[in-house]
């Protein structure tokens, strides 16, 4: 009898802290790069005029997912310290004792594990290069004690994304997905700097690097325009080379504007809606252009 009293609560106890692991590393967030990701298969697809197997793609949502949850795990390890320290932070799961660091490094060798056995599975070449993606997940862990440039490393990591998944399937590299890599760069660097714009204040007392620290507020602002209109000329980069057609302009268009609109909601001294524009519209911008580059290559081939 006990043993069948206690079953449901230790199910329910197993659930609770699956739940708290995939909230610690915001698993929803997936949405910013996963879309990307399969951006690169669909180009590669067309580019061999050969479709994916079910097995390949299995194996890319693998890697993508594990990756990029050893690489939050980590990072929310790594920055227990520092977010215990930060009113905004205090509250994340390893500081507030949600999760604890046994449970967190568990959570991150299991993911890195299955990132690996899913680039093993892909080919010779994933699996070599993902020690080089793993390098600089790290690297971004630790970089904003050391260089301002850790929304690049970051942009970084999420440009493996595209460029992962199109060697994944073709097992080279070609200059459509390398442009498609760094739009992905410059996009998520820039909304990077919006997010590190909240804790300008903190950093500076703590001697954390940052481009607002570095720059300021107002400065910042001004290089995120950049490096989003930089994007937007990667993307029409990525139209002439890979041969797209008139619907993948039209999804351009469609980010472009949103980016617009993005920045029209976060002003250097009012950041009130910058959940909206960091969440809410970077997760728009990866979903709609996935389905316009999808819609291209399959009506317009």
């Amino acid at each position: 009898m006990s043993a069948k009293v206690n079953a449901p609560s230790a199910l329910q106890r197993a659930g609770a802290k699956i739940k708290a692991l995939l909230e610690m590393i915001k698993f929803s967030h997936t949405v910013f790069a996963f879309p990307f990701a399969l951006i690169g298969v669909v180009l590669a697809a067309d580019a061999s005029a050969q479709l994916p197997t079910l097995a390949q793609l299995l194996w890319i949502c693998v890697a993508m997912v594990g990756a990029r949850s050893a690489a939050m795990g980590l990072n929310r390890i790594i920055d227990a310290r520092i977010d215990a320290q930060n009113p905004r932070t205090e509250e994340r799961h390893i500081p507030a004792g949600k999760v604890s660091m046994l449970e967190a490094w568990i959570f991150v060798v299991v993911s890195v594990l299955l990132f690996e056995l899913a680039a093993w599975m892909l080919n010779p070449l994933c699996f070599y290069l993902s020690f080089v993606v793993l390098f600089f997940l790290v690297l971004y862990a630790y970089a904003k004690r050391f260089t301002m440039y850790a929304h690049l490393i970051l942009g970084l990591c999420l440009a493996a994304a595209p460029i992962g998944a199109w060697i994944a399937l073709r097992g080279d590299v070609h200059i459509s997905i390398i442009l498609l890599g760094l739009a992905v760069l410059l996009w998520v660097a820039g909304f990077d700097i919006f997010y590190a714009l909240q804790d300008l204040d903190f950093d500076r007392e703590h001697g954390l690097y940052s481009i607002p620290v570095s720059l300021g507020a107002e400065k910042s602002c001004l290089l995120v325009r950049w490096l989003h209109g930089g994007m937007v000329v990667l993307l029409l980069l990525v139209w002439l080379s890979a041969g797209l057609g008139w619907l993948y302009l039209i999804g351009v268009a469609v980010v472009a504007a949103l980016l617009v609109y993005e920045h029209s909601l976060v002003k250097p001294e009012d950041l009130s809606r910058l959940d909206a524009a960091f969440f809410t519209m970077n997760g728009y911008i990866s979903i709609i252009l996935f389905v316009f580059v999808l819609a291209d290559v399959t009506v317009l081939r």
